[in-house]
C-alpha cells in the first residue's frame, strides 16, 4: 500500500520560504507523476507543480519562478521549495502521486500560513 507522508508547512511571514517533504513508502506502483496540489481556506483544490518520471515539470502561473519541484532516490521523496511567500499562498498542501496506470495517490496534507 503506497503511503505519503508530508511535513514542513507552518507559520511564515510574508517573503518568506518553506521547504515542503513528502516521503513515499509502501511502492510497489511505477510512478509516473509526483505533484503538489493545495486547497486555500474556502476555496477549490488546485495543482501547484507536477514532476514526470521523463523530467517534465509544470506550474501553475502565480508561483512560477517562486517555487521550485524536486525529487530524490527515484521518487521516494519528493521536495516543494516555496521561496518569497504571499498570503495568497496559505493553504493545505497535498502531496500526490500517479502511476503509470494513472491511479492517484495522497498524503493528507501540511498547512502552510502565511501572515504578517
Amino acid at each position: 500500500q503506497v503511503q505519503l507522508v508530508e511535513s514542513g508547512g507552518g507559520f511564515v511571514q510574508p517573503g518568506g520560504s518553506l521547504l515542503l517533504s513528502c516521503a513515499v513508502s509502501g511502492r510497489d506502483v511505477n510512478v509516473d507523476t509526483m505533484g503538489w496540489y493545495r486547497q486555500p481556506p474556502g476555496k477549490q483544490r488546485e495543482l501547484v507543480a507536477t514532476l514526470t518520471k521523463r523530467g517534465e515539470v509544470t506550474y501553475i502561473d502565480s508561483v512560477k519562478g517562486r517555487f521550485t519541484i524536486s525529487a530524490k532516490n527515484a521518487g521516494d521523496m519528493v521536495y516543494l521549495r516555496m521561496n518569497n511567500l504571499k498570503p495568497g499562498d496559505t493553504a493545505v498542501y497535498y502531496c500526490t502521486l500517479k502511476s503509470d496506470t494513472a491511479k492517484d495517490y495522497w498524503g493528507k496534507g501540511t498547512l502552510v500560513t502565511v501572515s504578517s
